[in-house]
């Protein structure tokens, strides 16, 4: 192969890897926000959070949208996917913040390891893109561990854990549709996604609020700049690699969990959790490699 040739797949491997990381960053922001989410939710209600965590975000964003953000968002393609897809990343924030009302942390963002099993389906059906049988077997090996750290029992279907797995399939839906509106800018989506979650909250307002003290609403408005952040990684990483691709990387928010859940909450680890978070993490480490594999194409 002549390196004239070679170009194009070494392009290719470094947009992977940097979708690869992009990910592992937004899930890691992902972890730390739902720390703090949680802590937070309870003393205040979810409608709350969302919208003070909202207009910290726009605040941020301010000076984007007035060099031109206000316009590309008029203009912004396939309107009724973008609303589609603002509306599942509204529907995800809250069915998380809810559940981590009855639920501990570490069992909601389980709940939510299940998002790429649902993102290599619909990036299938919906997106064309290609899943062979080896990325099939890996995927499947995370979800064994998915399963071993769940320990499915009747327990597991009650209302949080529903209202955690709907969270998750919306988390799923959105990166399929961020995936479809991939020439949409950075600060487009997550506008969008600001404004759909400032909307739901100042419609859940109703049913709670708590006056913060100057600490929490601190603490309130960094919830929104974490998210924020940790979104743009997210949107990113699909437009740099398919979704299928980096979707499994969010199998180490099961790390996160682990560790956030030990040191904030003196929740210890069980065997049956390491057992799980070692496939998860086995599973990951070989879809990368497949993907490196893929990515360098034939000598």
């Amino acid at each position: 192969m002549s390196a004239t040739t070679s170009l194009p797949a070494v392009h290719d491997r470094r947009a992977t890897l940097a979708g690869i990381g992009l990910m592992l960053a937004g899930i890691f922001l992902f972890a730390v926000n739902d720390v703090l989410g949680k802590w937070l939710v309870s003393t205040y209600s979810v409608g709350q959070v969302l919208l003070l965590r909202s207009l910290a975000a726009l605040a941020v964003l301010l000076p984007f949208l007035w060099r031109g953000g206000l316009t590309a968002l008029a203009r912004a393609p396939l309107p009724g996917l973008q609303i589609l897809r603002i509306a599942f990343s509204s529907l995800e924030v809250a069915f998380f913040y809810w559940a981590v009302v009855y639920l501990p942390l570490a069992d909601v963002m389980t709940f939510y390891l299940a998002g790429p099993i649902y993102v290599a389906a619909f990036a299938a059906v919906f997106l064309g893109e290609r899943l062979d049988r080896r990325r099939l077997a890996v995927i499947g090996i995370g979800f064994i561990g998915v399963l071993i750290v769940l320990r499915p029992s009747p327990a597991t279907l009650s209302l949080p854990a529903l209202i955690a797995m709907a969270g998750s399939l919306c988390f799923a839906l959105m990166m399929i549709s961020a995936r479809r509106l991939r020439g949409t800018s950075d600060v487009v989506l997550v506008t969008g996604q600001t404004l759909g979650a400032l909307l739901l909250g100042l419609l859940l307002i109703p049913f709670g609020w708590t006056t913060p003290s100057p600490r929490d609403l601190a603490l309130l408005s960094l919830l929104g700049i974490v998210a924020m952040i940790a979104h743009v990684c997210v949107n990113r990483s699909v437009k740099f690699a398919p979704a299928s691709t980096v979707a499994p990387y969010q199998y180490t928010l099961i790390v996160w969990a682990a560790v956030f859940g030990y040191f904030v909450f003196g929740d210890v680890l069980q065997p049956w959790t390491i057992a799980g978070a070692a496939l998860i993490i086995a599973a990951g480490w070989l879809l990368f490699r497949l993907e490196q594999t893929a990515s360098q194409g034939p000598a």
